[in-house]
């Protein structure tokens, strides 16, 4: 009997506090910060490349967008939507993502978080003891990569740099084995299994890491996107953890305040238009929503959806 009891008072424990953890996410709001990441600089020697072809700017930032993306946290804007908007405002020019341009692009595509960086070092250093036969050598064996990566986090809406980190990662290796100058990869799994491929996943994490830790003390906000009538479309829904009978207070940028000194934006003033609740959240297969209006008027396009 005591048994009994004992799995009754667990089952129960458990259950309670799977509801407690529900409301905690509840209370975080759930909904899904827009980011965007940009390929990043190569400065490297380019004698490493990615299974694809291309190099490690490139390979590093598209295996950041697959990690954001399986977070599940995240509304990450597509590679081709980026430098779509890249090429019509005629920014990055030079080859340079810089903090201003990031922000530029970002505010543009609606994001709240733009990721730049730098790859600087992405390669390996030998050294071998042992001799050699026909060419090849057999010994004992030791290997070094380095995997390191200037990464910045931009707020699209100040330009503000929120975060400017060097991630640097290096993975060893010693025994025996047969020395092959080069490194070349033929599919993924190969690259994954290197030292230079453990390597550069552990740098990954450490920019998901940073990601997280800033992005949760921004709020989430949104935009409308069209007007009819007394019908409002935002540019978020099911797909963003945005829900029916969610409640958004809808606010217009004034004129834009610019820094003297660092040229850097400071936010504007914002003018309080009203309150809209949210009837339908599946609007373009989720990705945006259908709202009434609750209070105010003159809505138009582009103005900012936050939190009630």
């Amino acid at each position: 009997m005591k048994k009994v009891v004992s799995l009754i008072q667990f089952l129960f424990f458990a259950i309670l506090m799977l509801q407690v953890s529900g409301l905690m996410a509840a209370e975080k709001g759930g909904k899904k910060k827009r980011i965007a990441v940009f390929e990043f600089q190569d400065k490297t020697d380019h004698r490493v490349m990615w299974w694809t072809g291309q190099g490690p700017g490139r390979g590093m930032a598209d295996m950041l967008i697959t990690e954001l993306v399986k977070t599940g946290k995240y509304t990450v804007i597509e590679r081709t939507a980026l430098d779509k908007i890249m090429q019509e405002q005629k920014l990055g020019m030079s080859g340079l993502v810089t903090p201003q341009t990031a922000a530029q692009a970002g505010k543009l595509l609606g994001v709240e978080i733009a990721v730049i960086g730098t790859v600087t070092e992405f390669g390996h250093s030998k050294g071998d003891v042992g001799g050699t036969a026909k060419g090849i050598g057999v010994g004992v064996s030791s290997q070094t990569v380095t995997v390191a990566v200037d990464v910045r986090l931009v707020n699209t809406t100040t330009g503000e740099i929120l975060s400017a980190e060097n991630i640097r990662r290096e993975k060893k290796k010693r025994g025996l084995s047969f020395r092959k100058e080069g490194l070349s990869f033929n599919n993924r799994n190969k690259f994954d299994q290197s030292l230079i491929g453990k390597a550069t996943r552990q740098a990954i994490e450490d920019i998901m890491k940073i990601v997280d830790d800033k992005s949760s003390n921004m709020k989430w906000q949104g935009k409308i996107v069209k007007v009819s009538g007394g019908t409002i479309i935002i540019n978020a829904g099911s797909a963003n953890g945005v829900k029916v009978g969610d409640v958004f207070t809808v606010y217009r940028p004034g004129e834009e305040l610019i820094d003297p000194d660092t040229g850097l934006s400071l936010g504007s003033e914002e003018e309080k238009v009203g309150q809209i609740k949210v009837t339908s959240n599946s609007v373009g297969k989720g990705k945006a929503s259908k709202c009434s209006i609750v209070s105010g008027s003159g809505f138009s396009r582009s103005d900012i959806v936050r939190d009630k």
